[in-house]
């Protein structure tokens, strides 16, 4: 039982030895474990400002990413549109070309088939003022007596003619 009931001496000797030990820890220990807990204290909350600080700027970022990226689709849009304009434009442009192209050729090709009608006219009826001139200088030239005999040798003159020319 005297483990239950220290003796006066007990207390007084614990009682010094445990106001040494704070004293001790008073005046060297805990300014350094106060300080301690105040840098970590302040190095915590400097790292919590710098962590809402950076998720700003973050959000910030990602706000200015949305808007290039909202931008670089307006953009690509345009240039896909003005790309489409341009095609159109250009295709357009060789229909009319093609068209005014065609137009020529066909005019051209009308005034040569024009060209070619007229001197074939020409040659014919050249050849027809040649005929006639050969088969009055064969009439003129044969005296006859006869009108039935000028008529049937003029028949075989056109026969003659018509059948060379053939």
């Amino acid at each position: 039982m005297q483990l239950l009931t220290p003796a006066f001496g007990l207390i007084f000797w614990t009682l010094i030895a445990f106001l040494a030990a704070f004293f001790i820890l008073k005046k060297f220990a805990w300014p350094a474990i106060i300080n301690g807990l105040n840098e970590r204290e302040k190095t915590i909350a400097d790292s919590l400002a710098t962590a809402e600080r950076v998720k700003l700027e973050m959000a910030q970022l990602k706000s200015e990413n949305e808007e290039l990226l909202a931008q670089a689709r307006e953009e690509r849009a345009q240039m896909l549109k003005e790309a489409k304009e341009t095609k159109d434009k250009i295709i357009s442009e060789a229909k009319e070309q093609a068209k005014v192209e065609a137009n020529k050729i066909i005019v051209d090709a009308n005034n040569a088939i024009e060209n070619q009608k007229m001197a074939a006219l020409t040659d014919v009826k050249n050849q027809i003022g040649n005929m006639v001139v050969e088969v009055a200088e064969k009439v003129i030239r044969r005296e006859l007596a006869n009108g039935n005999e000028q008529e049937s040798y003029i028949r075989k003159l056109a026969d003659d003619l018509t059948t060379t020319k053939n």
